[in-house]
């Protein structure tokens, strides 16, 4: 239906920047809401930050001022510009996209996610 493919993950020093990005094809025009959950060894998955088709935003309170996340609609990708590193954002980093709005995918979540790639922050 949906593929999601991320890109742009890798081992990065704290302090550093990294950006990842994520690519959709298939059923896109069912997409609303993109973004990009991460998950750390032993921790819970959490929203890092996701965006809707009009560019409207939401971030985790521990990235805000640190990451930025863009979507490019004709190029149905998004790209998460993750500055200021730090080794507790370490994480296996998932697209994740949504067919509906920003307060229904909070509610129930993400219908199509991508395979996943690796963040490693290093002091």
């Amino acid at each position: 239906q949906v593929q999601l493919v991320e890109s742009g993950g890798g081992l990065v020093q704290a302090g550093g920047s990294l950006r990842l990005s994520c690519a959709a094809s298939g059923s896109i025009c069912s997409i609303n809401v993109m973004g990009w959950y991460r998950q750390a060894p032993g921790k819970q998955r959490e929203l890092v930050a996701a965006i809707t088709s009009g560019g409207i935003t939401n971030y985790a309170d521990s990235v805000k001022g640190r990451f930025t996340l863009s979507r490019d609609n004709a190029k149905n990708m998004v790209s998460l510009q993750m500055n200021s590193l730090k080794p507790e954002d370490t994480a296996v980093y998932y697209c994740a996209a949504s067919k509906h709005s920003m307060v229904t995918t909070k509610i129930y979540g993400m219908d199509y996610w991508g395979k996943g790639t690796l963040v490693t922050v290093s002091s």
